[in-house]
């Protein structure tokens, strides 16, 4: 499995960041705050792989670009980007050495506290 930096994800990240639209939660409440499956789909229906991709740190290109499987470490609920996502992507990316991922998500944090 190759999963590397989403660009475009960090940059669109970061404009949500600097334009205020965050959640400053704390980190275990990502697992109530997280879209679940059905809203996931119904995001996709909506919007598509294209702004769907914006909302993942990771891509992992042994799944094609439009697999939901392709798409990793959220750090938002397709409204705004939520601390405690950033937290607990940041926490699984060290834990399986994606550093470029691990320093985004490091560089996105130490926006989101910085307000």
């Amino acid at each position: 499995m190759t999963v590397k930096l989403n660009k475009k994800a960090f940059g669109h990240a970061k404009r949500l960041i600097r334009d205020g639209k965050t959640v400053k939660d704390v980190r275990d409440d990502w697992s109530e705050h997280a879209p679940s499956a059905e809203d996931e789909n119904k995001f996709l229906e909506k919007n598509g792989y294209g702004e769907y991709s914006e909302w993942y740190l990771g891509v992992d290109d042994e799944h094609p670009d439009e697999q939901k499987g392709h798409y990793k470490f959220p750090c938002g609920d397709f409204k705004k980007i939520h601390r405690c996502a950033v937290i607990s992507a940041e926490s699984r990316a060290a834990q399986y050495d994606h550093d470029d991922i691990r320093e985004a998500l490091g560089q996105l944090l130490e926006r989101i506290d910085a307000d």
